[in-house]
């Protein structure tokens, strides 16, 4: 029984880990590197969240219309999307526009005047 549990919480993180983040990385970074605007990111994640819950629902039995689990799984893969958000901002930026800013941090850009 315990090794059951212990095979299908494993089985669940790598899941988790494989799809759902790399999806919200992958996200953020598409949004960045086509210049979209934040707040269409958000709107993605939050559908990519309903896309999370029914996998969870699907493969693992979980609750479908869990709000809680919805929040907190939306939350984690937004945090994920705004980092690579950022961070290809940032690198695309200082690439794309090297006369006007130069890189000042992971996530940031400054100008050079």
């Amino acid at each position: 029984m315990i090794q059951a549990v212990t095979s299908h919480i494993w089985i669940f993180g790598i899941i988790y880990v494989l799809l759902v983040v790399y999806a919200a990385y992958m996200t953020g970074q598409a949004m960045a590197n086509t210049w979209q605007p934040f707040w269409l990111m958000i709107v993605y994640i939050l559908l990519l969240g309903f896309a999370n819950r029914f996998l969870a629902f699907a493969l693992f039995e979980d609750i479908l219309l869990s709000v809680e689990g919805y929040a907190i799984d939306t939350a984690i893969m937004l945090a994920v999307a705004a980092f690579a958000y950022r961070l290809n901002r940032a690198r695309r930026m200082v690439s794309q526009y090297p006369w006007l800013y130069d890189r000042a941090g992971l996530f940031g850009w400054r100008s050079k005047h």
